[in-house]
């Protein structure tokens, strides 16, 4: 039996244009990537930086959107059939055993996954942001295993025999560390972005969409500094948005002048997380690396 009878291949109702949100600031090139997957109905990809926003952009597309976020944080063990649905066989077991269920109806030990659950909504017409997290962290295989499933909207639960058919097309984040080679087959079903570091200007809004009474001198020597630092080439590590943001914040807290952060960097360890960058940093005067840069 199936669960729906719509077309999985028929049109999704329009989406208003995505702009970001006003937490999430998204350049044009990153807006246009959104709505150009989400038109299409392919999977967007996002690699980039760690700490430049991969994760949170789904997270603001659903929000931008109107619509309720799944979220799938991929692991080693990971398999593609872990995203559809679960068979609860341990739990069957018990029961049979020592519960006073009917362990005859299978399908109350099926539970769907984040990829099952996100094609279910689609079946009842509920559209839905799914996220899936660091694709690049399971075997080699699991990108491929999705590509099926992706495609045809659709997939079957083998011990009960139903069917789910997604009426409509999820829109699918799938975010990528670089950790290991995507395949071919799947990178080509795939809308691609690269998150670029942002520019100072645009680390300026980011900062203050987070910070919105922040003192000015205080954020504009911040962001100097930051971006000396960024710049220091021999960094194993180097500090992210999200680094900065909490940077900010500890500086604000600590009610630290902004005319001492030309000779002094208070907190680095909010900012560098390797030994060896904290050492190598630690060996030389801030001061006199900062103003070479």
């Amino acid at each position: 039996m199936t669960s729906a009878t719509q077309d999985p291949q028929k049109p999704a109702p329009p989406l208003p244009r995505w702009q970001g949100t006003p937490r999430y600031i998204a350049d044009e090139g990153l807006q246009a990537t959104v709505n150009v997957a989400v038109a299409l109905g392919r999977p967007l990809l996002v690699k980039g930086e760690p700490g430049t926003g991969k994760t949170l952009l789904a997270q603001a597309i659903a929000e931008g959107l109107g619509l309720n976020l799944l979220t799938w944080h991929v692991k080693s063990t990971t398999r593609a059939q872990d995203g559809l649905y679960l068979y609860d066989t341990v739990a069957r077991l018990n029961d049979s055993r020592f519960g006073d269920r009917d362990v005859r109806d299978v399908a109350q030990y099926i539970k769907m996954g984040p990829l099952g659950e996100a094609f279910e909504r689609a079946a009842t017409g509920e559209r839905v942001v799914l996220l899936i997290d660091e694709v690049d962290k399971a075997d080699l295989e699991f990108p491929n295993d999705l590509l099926h499933e992706l495609d045809a909207m659709r997939f079957r639960v083998a011990e009960t025999g139903r069917e789910v058919v997604a009426g409509l097309r999820p829109i699918v984040v799938i975010t990528s560390n670089a950790e290991k080679e995507l395949p071919d087959a799947f990178l080509r079903r795939c809308v691609f972005h690269y998150i670029e570091f942002p520019e100072e200007a645009l680390l300026t809004q980011i900062c203050r969409v987070h910070h919105p009474d922040v003192d000015e001198r205080l954020l504009a020597a911040a962001l100097r500094q930051f971006m000396r630092l960024r710049s220091i080439p021999e960094l194993r590590k180097k500090p992210s948005t999200s680094e900065l943001i909490d940077w900010v914040a500890g500086l604000r807290l600590a009610g630290i002048d902004p005319a001492k952060l030309d000779h002094a960097l208070p907190f680095v360890g909010v900012l560098l997380k390797q030994e060896k960058d904290t050492q190598r940093l630690g060996r030389g005067d801030w001061s006199r690396q900062a103003a070479r840069r």
